[in-house]
Order: structure tokens, then C-alpha cells, then sequence
């Protein structure tokens, strides 16, 4: 029987209802998506009056059962949707109009809510950071620009904008295998932001140096990685000199000769030796590299750092950290007074160190004095009431680090103990170069030191002997 127009379209809305849920007014209220043909894509969530009628915590907590019941196998989409414009996204906004994205992808959502669960579990995170976390991964897959597509650290930053624990979401995601930590470490902004005002020639040299001192270099000669901090000491101890330079008009370090390093360089003392040394890394760098014909600075002597002699600490702020109540700065001013342990190996020590009265550094294994061990009993039954489900391996953790697997920082060191680490360390190690007679062998088996760092501890008066000090006496 022939079909004419209007039963033709009849027909056709019929079937649109039967297979997504919606007429075709309903399905078009929000616009349309476009893809690209001959190309995959998701499945259409059905937004029917079944799918209004489902309230958001009902729907999650049904996703939930039937994750709990059932393994669900979820591989990223291959295919990528295409943006016009890459506009930054603000989340603030969209949470002040109650309007933060939802998922489009359920099973990538099913999964990935399911290992939120599971992780949170296995570290002992708290209610209040399950529920952030599982919010933010929530709206992180909500930005995405392909539903179902793998997800990107870059992208997770954004959900610190609303305090969603962006770290969180991106060490869960990360474990899941569905995250790509495309983040930039932030010496790269650091050093952008430095050399700004420098000329564009000597900006594309120093950026050389920077990636040879970052990454190292296979090519001959071969240079190995520096790290970060030597980076930016080299850098800021140069850049007053590059700064003068660009400032007299020179666009280049290749237009750089002796005279005008002499020119910059202070007359004498520790900022003549720490300027030399930042040009004396950067020059000395892009010479081997060809990039300049000369190095400037080769013949030009700048001096060494001027050795300070360490002095004794106040015995009552000793005292005082040794007996304060709270027992995590009890425990490192313990270790430091006693055994004269350095900042690093505080925030690396891992509870399987200590073992026997004894705790073990790299190869070295030391046996703890009485006092250091009442006081780290003391710390590990206050850790353990603390945070009764950590998974962090650490000796040491604070309420920042307690649901992750990470060190604690040198700041949180330096404020629980009320002082530097270094300063307590010298403490203890100028107080047994006199009780040792300067002894160097003895120091240099006993803290793990080198010759050369030993003699910085004795007197000036007579490397060889102690000298008499009213401090040591009242100890």
C-alpha cells in the first residue's frame, strides 16, 4: 500500500521515540552534536522522561550496584572530536550557576567511579576526600571534549579552581591506566618567567642550556642531568650579569668577551664566586655545543666560595624540642641531636627501616640511642591514632600526605622542628669533634661524611685540635 508523506514522517518520529527514548523536539532542545563521518561514535544517552524522571543521586547510586555486581571492561575511544576554538574553561562559573559538566560516557564513568572506591579503600581516605574525589572525577569527565577518551592531567588541574582534590583524581585515574600526565614541571614557567625581559637571541642560548642541564646529553661530549636546584642557583646567580649586558645593548652571548665579564663581576667575596660560577656554567655549556665561538669567561678567575664555620646551637632550644608535646617534633629533633641525620633522610625514612633498635640508611644502619627510640615509639603510636589506615610507608606523614603514598615536604620539616635540620645536624656534629678530639676518621665513619666536609668542622685555630668551648661543657 503506497505511503504518503505524512505517515512516511508519522512513521519515522515512531521509531526515533522507540529507539532513544525522546521525540524529536525533546532530542533537539539542547542542540545537536556533530561528528565527523565514518568515524565511531558513542552511544546516545537516552534523555527521555525515564531518563528525567532518574534523579542524579538515584542514578549514581544504581551505577554503583551494578559495578559492585559486575566487572565492567572499559578500553579509551581511538578517535578524537575536534575543537574551533580552544578557549580556557572556567569552573568557578560554572559552579556559581549550579551548571558543573556532567559525564557523557557511562561505562568510562562506571569505571572509573568504581576505582575511586577501591583506591580510597586501600589508602584510608577519609569520607570527606571519597566524596571530593569522586565529584571532581565526575566533572573532569564532563570537560572532556571526546566522551570516553583517555583523560589528562592538564585537564584535572582546572578542578583545584573549585577545591576538588586535583591530585587525587589524577593519582586515581592514573593507577586506572586512564590518565596521560601531560603536566609541565614548573621550572620550565620558572625559567620563562625569569628571562623575559632578556633579548630574543640570548633567550633561544639560554634555553639551550637550560635543556642540556635539564635532560643531558647523549651527543659528545656527553653531559649527565643536573638537578632542579642547580638549575635555578646557576640561573639566578647569572642573571644579574645577563641583565647588565642586555641592558648596554648586547643582543647576544656571542658578543660577550673577557672585558665585560670582568666589567660585571663583583670585586671580591662570595658574589664574585657565585656569579662566576652561574656564567661559568652557561658559557662553558654553549661552548662545547658550538653555539658560541668563545668562551668569555675561560681565563677569567672569579674565586671560590668562602668556607663559614659552623657554630654551636642554644642548648635550650635543643632541650626544648627534645621534651615538646608534640611528638612528630620530639622525634626529628631526637634522630638530628643524636645521630645527625640529614632533611633527606628524615623525609625518606620508611617504617621498615627501623627494626630492632635500629634504623637503616642506604648502607649504613644505625643503632638508635635510648632517648631516640622512647621518642619514636611515642611518634608511631601517635601516628597510628592519627591516621589508623594510612598506606604511606614513610616514618613520618602529616594530614596532607596521610592518604597518599609521597614524602613529606622540607617546609613541614622545617616548621615541626622550629629550625632548620642543617643547623641542629652541625650542632651535633661539632659537639662530637670535641668530644673526639678531632678525630676526622672517626666523624667522617660515624655521620657519613666526606674528608673535605670533616675539616669544615674543626677550629680555625688548629686543625689539628678541638677548641675549648664553655658550650661542649655544658651539655
Amino acid at each position: 500500500m503506497p505511503v504518503d508523506d505524512d505517515q512516511l514522517c508519522q512513521l519515522c518520529e515512531r521509531q526515533w521515540v522507540i529507539n532513544f527514548g525522546a521525540t524529536v523536539e525533546e532530542a533537539n532542545a539542547g542542540g545537536q552534536q556533530l561528528f565527523i563521518a565514518n568515524l565511531p561514535w558513542p552511544a546516545i544517552r537516552p534523555q527521555g522522561r525515564r531518563g528525567a524522571a532518574l534523579r542524579p543521586a538515584a542514578a549514581i547510586k544504581h551505577r554503583q550496584r551494578s559495578t559492585r555486581s559486575r566487572r565492567v571492561e572499559f578500553a579509551p575511544v581511538e578517535y578524537r572530536q575536534l575543537v574551533l576554538f580552544d578557549l580556557p574553561r572556567d569552573l568557578r562559573a560554572a559552579q556559581r550557576l549550579g551548571t558543573l559538566p556532567e559525564p557523557r560516557h557511562d561505562v568510562m564513568e562506571a569505571v572509573l567511579d568504581a576505582a575511586v572506591l577501591d583506591h580510597a579503600q586501600r589508602h584510608g581516605w577519609p569520607p570527606s576526600a571519597i566524596k571530593r574525589a569522586r565529584i571532581g572525577m565526575r566533572v573532569l569527565q564532563g570537560i572532556q571534549d571526546t566522551p570516553g577518551a583517555i583523560l589528562l592531567a592538564s585537564d584535572a588541574l582546572l578542578l583545584n579552581q573549585v577545591h576538588l582534590a586535583a591530585l587525587n583524581v589524577i593519582e586515581v585515574a592514573t593507577a586506572a591506566g586512564l590518565m596521560l600526565d601531560d603536566r609541565q614541571p614548573a621550572i620550565h614557567a620558572w625559567f620563562a618567567t625569569n628571562t623575559t625581559g632578556l633579548p630574543t637571541p640570548m633567550r633561544a642560548e639560554l634555553r639551550e642550556w637550560f635543556d642540556i642541564m635539564l635532560e643531558g646529553s647523549t651527543r659528545t661530549p656527553r653531559r649527565r642531568a643536573r638537578s632542579e636546584t642547580t638549575i635555578r642557583l646557576h640561573l639566578r646567580w647569572a642573571l644579574p650579569a645577563l641583565t647588565a649586558w642586555a641592558g648596554d645593548g648586547h643582543q647576544s652571548l656571542r658578543e660577550i668577551t673577557p672585558d665585560d665579564v670582568r666589567a660585571v663581576l663583583p670585586s671580591a667575596g662570595n658574589p664574585r664566586s657565585t656569579m662566576g660560577a652561574g656564567l661559568r656554567s652557561i658559557l662553558s655549556v654553549l661552548k662545547t655545543r658550538k653555539i658560541l665561538f668563545v668562551n668569555a669567561i675561560a681565563r677569567v678567575r672569579s674565586g671560590g666560595h668562602e668556607r663559614r664555620q659552623p657554630l654551636p646551637l642554644d642548648t635550650g632550644i635543643i632541650r626544648g624540642a627534645l621534651t615538646s608535646a608534640n611528638p612528630a617534633r620530639a622525634a626529628l629533633a631526637a634522630l638530628i641531636a643524636f645521630h645527625a641525620l640529614r632533611a633527606g633522610d628524615l623525609l625518606n625514612a620508611h617504617l621498615t627501616d627501623m627494626a630492632d633498635g635500629r634504623m637503616r640508611l642506604g648502607e649504613r644502619t644505625i643503632p638508635l640511642a635510648e632517648p631516640a627510640r622512647v621518642r619514636i615509639v611515642a611518634w608511631l603510636e601517635h601516628r597510628a591514632r592519627t591516621w589508623p589506615n594510612s598506606a604511606n610507608p614513610h616514618l613520618f606523614i602529616n594530614h596532607a600526605n596521610a592518604t597518599h603514598l609521597g614524602p613529606v615536604g622540607r617546609r613541614w620539616l622545617s616548621l615541626t622542628l622550629g629550625m632548620p635540620a642543617r643547623v641542629l645536624r652541625e650542632d651535633r656534629i661539632l659537639h662530637e669533634i670535641h668530644a673526639t678530639g678531632g678525630d676526622v676518621r672517626r666523624i667522617c665513619d660515624l655521620f657519613g661524611l666526606t674528608v673535605g666536609g670533616a675539616l669544615r668542622y674543626l677550629p680555625a685555630e688548629d686543625p689539628a685540635l678541638p677548641a675549648n668551648d664553655s658550650s661542649d661543657q655544658n651539655r
